[in-house]
């Protein structure tokens, strides 16, 4: 059993804040790695899609060893679609670290994660992180943590926070802002003296609360959580206490802990541990494994509902199956059921077509990141339109509603909030600096359904946007929508550009010469409200006559890219996105299956 003492600590930030950057510095500096190994950049984003996007997704567990103490860090996800993470995480620690940027200050994610942690009674180390950044503000920031902490009504021993100044990039932290920076040291002491060590006793009877899912293909289900009291040893029997009550018998067939980035096996864990456990196949986050002779259940989980679903469905276009490797109905389906073993937060559905399931998400991020890994994996198929899943509140129909914050140049402020009205949005605040402006918004989530092109049109590419669930209230009434109409393939071959460059002012394409089209095809998007079908085939008629202009280089309009997520945000009710491993495409749905929908 082991006799360090514990401190379980969680790192909240908004995305692109230095989290995972500083949890590197605190890594390297800790002695995890041996000298001369090859240490990766964020370790921590071990997920491709982090890596590649800066953001964290899935909540993941480290720990390091300072002064004879066991400190386990737990990264959380910064983004507000992933509650379903935070929610348990917050439950595994006693303290937590809240790191904002010495410029920007605490963000909307940041006020998500912040408002469940402070509603679990946990006491922030606040952390300014980025100092070195020329236009850095660390005392400013701090300011404005305070002002969250007493909007988010946190109580006075937590608006007393501790606060230190940090830059992750440079692995250094002081609590001074004069002094000189030289390692992580204060950091840890910090962990030491503001987060307290767990409350347990290894004496009582078992108590392990499940927060964390993971699978392997060797051990089966692997469930992660902290031990609240008791002792769990390697090969003893156990008892899961699942959500209806109910008391099914297993035994602990692996027990790991955590050291660095690694799982290691151990004998034996106490009360205060963060372990992983193997031998539980039907656990379920929430859920309590105890001890059989003296069995006593922790209170549940509440995770936050989706608020977000759209159809999955077999790709029926008639390029299907020719680029993915898993295409069946009986295989998405699998798959799905899957992702549910270790998504909390997701929902999957079967409805009345065995082609098609209803999936049900926290945001159109959530479930963009789930549908982007299973292309990455070979699987084709298609998706609708996100819409909102509405609610009864004390008899009346609700809707849920996002709290969104813009930071925009000023020559786009009238044009933001002219739309945002438009779409029902609520303006609560309003405040210029150094020549941006910070627009704060109460909106429907459905008025924010395909805003996120428009935004980036309106501000040039140059405009912030964050948004976090607010709670579900009365219906706003209709949304319209302003979409131009769409310009439609209308026979199968390949595009031309003579046919393309031919219409050009029609409006704009999403595909360039050499993509191969079918009928029905969304190849642009025209320049009025109807939609439009067009040969985008057409090829030139050749003749032995020589044109006087036949010699000049003409140039095609650059196409649109259609990523995976404004195409999400862009089709409409009738339309959707087909997705395979090398292809994203957008086509109409045809007239008989629109009727059956």
């Amino acid at each position: 059993m082991t006799l360090l003492p514990i401190r379980n600590v969680a790192i909240i930030a908004h995305v692109d804040h230095g989290k995972t950057t500083l949890v590197d510095a605190l890594l390297k500096q800790a002695g995890t790695f041996r000298e001369g190994e090859d240490v990766p950049d964020c370790v921590m984003d071990s997920n491709d899609l982090e890596r590649e996007r800066g953001i964290t997704i899935l909540s993941k567990n480290t720990a390091v060893t300072y002064k004879e103490t066991l400190i386990n860090i737990v990264d959380t996800p910064g983004h507000a679609d992933f509650g379903g993470e935070v929610e348990r995480v917050l439950g595994m620690v006693d303290g937590c670290l809240l790191i904002v940027d010495a410029n920007e200050g605490p963000m909307p994610q940041t006020r998500f994660v912040l408002k469940k942690a402070l509603e679990k009674g946990l006491r922030p180390i606040v952390l300014v992180n980025k100092i070195d950044r020329p236009q850095a503000d660390p005392h400013g920031a701090v300011d404005k943590v305070l002002d969250l902490f007493i909007e988010l009504g946190a109580d006075d021993d937590q608006c007393d926070f501790p606060y230190l100044f940090a830059s992750g990039l440079d692995g250094y932290a002081k609590e001074d802002l004069d002094a000189p920076g030289e390692d992580m040291k204060p950091l840890f002491e910090s962990f030491l003296h503001h987060v307290p060590p767990p409350v347990g006793d290894p004496e009582k009877p078992l108590q392990l609360q499940v927060t964390t899912l993971d699978y392997s293909d060797y051990l089966g289900r692997i469930v992660i959580g902290k031990i609240h009291n008791g002792t769990i040893n390697m090969g003893q029997q156990a008892a899961l206490i699942n959500e209806h009550g109910e008391m099914v018998k297993a035994k602990v067939s692996k027990l790991m802990g955590f050291e660095g980035l690694q799982r290691v096996e151990l004998a034996t864990a106490s009360a205060g541990n963060l372990v992983a456990i193997a031998g539980f196949a039907n656990a379920n986050i929430g859920e309590t494994i105890t001890c059989p002779n003296e069995p006593q259940a922790l209170p549940l989980i509440k995770v936050d509902e989706p608020t977000l679903q759209m159809t999955f469905c077999v790709n029926d276009s008639p390029f299907a199956g020719q680029e993915g490797d898993f295409v069946t109905s009986r295989q998405i389906r699998d798959r799905l059921m899957r992702e549910l073993e270790t998504n909390v937060a997701l929902r999957v559905e079967e409805t009345d077509s065995p082609d098609r399931f209803a999936v049900s998400g926290r945001g159109e991020l959530h479930l963009g990141i789930l549908i982007e890994t299973m292309r990455r994996e070979g699987y084709e198929f298609q998706v609708s339109q996100p819409q909102v899943i509405y609610r009864e509140v004390n008899g009346q129909p609700c809707e849920p509603y996002e709290y969104l914050v813009l930071d925009v140049p000023e020559e786009a402020v009238g044009g933001c909030i002219e739309r945002l009205g438009q779409r029902r949005g609520e303006m609560q605040d309003m405040q210029v600096s150094n020549g941006r402006t910070q627009l704060e918004f109460v909106i429907p989530a459905r008025g924010l359904i395909g805003f996120r092109g428009e935004f980036m049109r309106l501000t040039r590419g140059d405009g912030i946007m964050n948004h976090s669930f607010l709670e579900y209230r009365e219906m706003a009434g209709d949304i319209s929508s302003r979409r131009n109409g769409v310009i439609i393939a209308f026979e199968e071959g390949t595009a031309t550009f003579y046919a393309l460059k031919n219409a050009e002012d029609r409006g704009s394409f999403f595909i360039e010469p050499g993509v191969k089209v079918y009928k029905g095809m969304i190849v642009g998007e025209h320049n009025r409200p109807q939609n439009l079908d067009l040969n985008v085939c057409k090829t030139k008629h050749l003749t032995n006559h020589r044109s006087s202009t036949g010699d000049e280089l003409v140039q095609l309009q650059a196409p649109v890219d259609m990523s995976l997520e404004r195409a999400l945000e862009y089709i409409g009710p009738d339309e959707l996105v087909e997705v395979t491993p090398e292809s994203v495409r957008l086509r109409k749905l045809e007239k008989k299956k629109l009727a059956k929908r």
